[in-house]
Parts: C-alpha cells; structure tokens; sequence
C-alpha cells in the first residue's frame, strides 16, 4: 500500500489556510438571492480515502488517493437575466498504474457552467413563472436517479444546451431540456494521469433531451411526478461507443419527512431503444428492455436529533441470455446519496442489483448530521457482470449473493457555513459470488474509508 499520510496532511493544511472555492449547493450556505451585481461564490474540498479489499475487477488490492477539487462562481445579475461562469478544477495525487484514475477523478481547468438565464413571471398567464437557460449548466433533476451534478465524486458533469422551467398556479412544474453533455477531456490515461488541460467537448454525437412534470399535493402531501429522457449516441472520429439509443420512462410518488408522521418515496423506471453488442462497427444491434425501481418507507420521530428510520428497496435490472439488452442504465445519475460511495470504492450502482436496506439519520444540531445504512446485495441477473464491479459469472456457477454492505457518513460544521468535515466509512462482507466469480479480486471484506474537509465562501 502507498503511504500518503505526508501528501495528505501538507494538503490539509493548505486547503484551511487559503479561501474556499464553492459549486454545488450542498456545500453552499443557505442565503437569500444576491441583489443586482457581480457575486463570486466557491469552495475547496480536499479528500484522503484509502480501500483495502478492493470489489472491483483489475485494480490494487488496496489502494490509497488524495483528491482536490476547486471550484469558482461568478454571476452577474441584472434585473431578471443572470448571466454566470463556474470554472472546475479536479486532481489527485499518490495514483500508480493500478489505481482506478479516470475522468471521474481528474479534469483540470474545466468551465463546468457559462450559461446566461433570465425569469419571465407571467409568461402563460397569472401565477405562471416561466425561466429560460442557455448555454453550458449543471442539472439536478427530480430524484437525480438519472440527470444530476454529481457532488461526491472529484468531478461533476455538465450539460450544454437549452432549459426551461415552468411553474403555474396548485403546485404544476414542468422541466424541458435539449443538451449535449460534454465528453471529459482528456480522457486518455496517460492525459489524466498527467493532469493536462484540454476543454471538454460536446457534440451532436452525444445528444440528452426531455423532461419531467410534476404535481405537489396529488394525495395528501403526496407529490406526482412523470419522467421521459433520450439519450442517443453514436460513434465519432477515434471514439467507439455503444450506440446507445435509449428512451427511458418513469413515474414517482413521493411524501417528504415530516416530524412525527411517515413519509415514502417509490420510483419505477423502464427504457427502451437499441444498443449494439459491442464497440465494434459491425456489431449486432440489440433491442433493450430494462427496468429500475426505489422504493423507501420512513418515519421521522419528534425531539431535538430530529431521528428517521426507513426501509429502502432497490432493484436495477441486469442482461440476460435471449437476445435483449436488460442491463439498465442510469444516464448521468448520482449514487452516493442512496447506494455507496464513489472514488476508490465505486463498486454499487444502479446496474443488475436487487438489495433491501435499511437507514437510520439524524440531525442533532445545526452543525452536525449524520447516516447509517445496512442493506444486503444480491445480483439481478446471475449472467452478467455484478453491478460496477465487471466482476462477472457467464456460465451464473457463482450464484447471486454479492454480500452485505455497512456504511455511515458523519459531517460537522467546524465553522458554520465556511468549514466542514465529513467521513465517509464503508464495510462490505463479500458473498459468494464476489468471492468465487472467476475474475473476483481477493480478500473476503472491502473496507473504505475518507476524510473530507470543505472551505466555502
């Protein structure tokens, strides 16, 4: 195991000593909107994680990363337009040849967002709020399950293209967008291990578009919400792809916590479309049918740590033998906020998984919150290759127990809306199949742990 300690600790010390850099809301403090002007915003978050036991195929057994990303926002306001830049800056340090370094860890100098917006109240009527954007954005879409701004990885994705937001009187929202989510650059392993400065680029090779409508207070406190986005891909000059062509459906209920009441959440997923068998040109097209549902059930108790407990249950489907392609995928969705971390551990996703949990939350002050969740894994279709892992069974001799998985995050605002750490520590007791697919890396457990801390202006 590399020993990074040294590295990390220098790092630290320079992330508290200098003025954060921000991006996404979550490491943002609530404020009301900034009047007309110019207004920066920002953060730096340095992270140490270290895996022992690694689940996923062709990687070091045990591995350790420093990872620092820094990121600024500038936005100009003027009455309803709003014209903003955020510029990206994403690297670690301490990788070797098999440590899993990709896009997802480096992209370097990159302006994530350069939109321009502006706000149209009235635009369809009395009540009716129309907001119009253009340009390069970050997009958080409903339950984030398939467009989002990741926030826990070292990078974050951006979309190129239109938007629009439209609010109308008894609680309607609709969300349109057409984009051309940009291919991280560089995207070789010698240009990210090297960290080198190449923009990305979007094209019309990649091309993301629709939309989702929602209802509050369908039943109750029970919002509504439908779901349609396709995404097509096609090969361009020195970059094979798959072909994607997917159109995926979906509907959502969902009561929010409340004190001393349940609430529950249930989303169900279905796409469909082509995709070819492999990256080659002359590959077979296959037809898809895929599937994907959450489904939690909490209760929040009253008193001062403001507890909720809840049952959760997912379910991704996998490809199996017959012709169709079944293995879902989840587009440019998030995963930390309800199946694992991603970084060095990044094993468990939305992908020919079935697993059961259980969570337990808290918030005992205004500076610290905290999770804990059991959940049990299980493989959707024995067949294929175990959710994000590429450990794979073809001949299904393995069995479909992947195993049980532990992990809680603990986050504390050292200084309330300028500092705050979070860790991240995760358990996973392999099951069979992790443990006896032909390509399964050793070690019986995976254990994974970071320490993160965040400065923010």
């Amino acid at each position: 195991m590399k020993h990074l300690y040294p590295i990390s600790a220098t790092a630290l010390i320079a992330a508290v000593a200098q003025p954060a850099w921000a991006q996404q809301p979550p490491a943002r403090a609530e404020a009301p909107p900034p009047d007309d002007g110019l207004a920066f915003s920002g953060s730096i978050r340095l992270r140490y994680e270290a895996i022992d036991g690694q689940a996923r195929a062709g990687f070091n057994t045990s591995d350790e990363l420093v990872n620092l990303r820094t990121n600024i926002l500038a936005e100009y306001r003027k009455g309803v337009v709003r014209v903003g830049v955020e510029l990206f800056d994403s690297r670690v340090w301490g990788d070797d040849a098999g440590t899993p370094v990709t896009t997802n860890e480096v992209n370097v100098l990159e302006p994530v967002q350069a939109y321009v917006a502006a706000n149209f109240d009235g635009a369809f009527g009395r009540g009716t709020k129309l907001t119009l954007t253009a340009g390069r954005m970050m997009l958080n879409l409903g339950s984030r399950r398939l467009v989002a701004a990741d926030d826990y990885r070292n990078t974050t994705n951006g979309y190129t293209g239109l938007r629009a937001d439209i609010a109308a009187p008894q609680g309607w929202k609709a969300t349109l967008i057409y984009t051309l989510p940009p291919i991280r650059l560089p995207d070789d392993n010698e240009g990210i291990r090297d960290a080198r400065v190449r923009l990305d680029r979007e094209s019309f090779n990649l091309v993301l578009w629709g939309g989702q409508v929602s209802k509050a207070r369908v039943i109750g406190p029970t919002m509504g919400e439908l779901t349609y986005f396709h995404l097509g891909e096609r090969d361009a000059p020195g970059r094979p792809t798959r072909d994607r062509a997917l159109d995926t459906f979906g509907g959502r209920v969902i009561a929010e916590p409340r004190s001393g009441a349940f609430d529950y959440e249930i989303e169900a997923l279905y796409q469909t479309g082509h995709i070819s068998a492999s990256l080659a040109p002359t590959a077979a097209r296959q037809s898809v049918s895929a599937s994907f549902i959450h489904a939690d059930v909490g209760y929040s108790f009253a008193g001062r740590w403001r507890p909720r407990l809840s049952v959760e249950f997912d379910r991704a489907s996998g490809d199996k033998p017959g012709g169709r392609f079944g293995r879902f995928d989840t587009l440019f969705g998030m995963r930390r906020a309800e199946l694992a971390p991603a970084g060095l551990y990044n094993a468990v996703g939305r992908a020919n998984i079935v697993t059961p949990g259980i969570r337990l939350e808290a918030t005992p002050s205004k500076r610290l919150d905290w999770f804990a969740v059991y959940r049990a894994i299980w493989l959707a279709a024995n067949e294929d290759s175990f959710s994000t892992t590429g450990v794979r069974d073809a001949s299904s001799r393995s069995g479909d127990f992947a195993g049980h998985q532990i992990e809680a995050r603990v986050r504390y605002w050292i200084v309330p809306a300028r500092l705050r750490f979070e860790f991240d520590g995760l358990l996973l007791a392999k099951g069979r199949f992790l443990r006896d697919a032909p390509n399964a890396p050793p070690r019986r457990w995976t254990r994974y742990g970071s320490f993160n801390l965040t400065a923010s202006f």
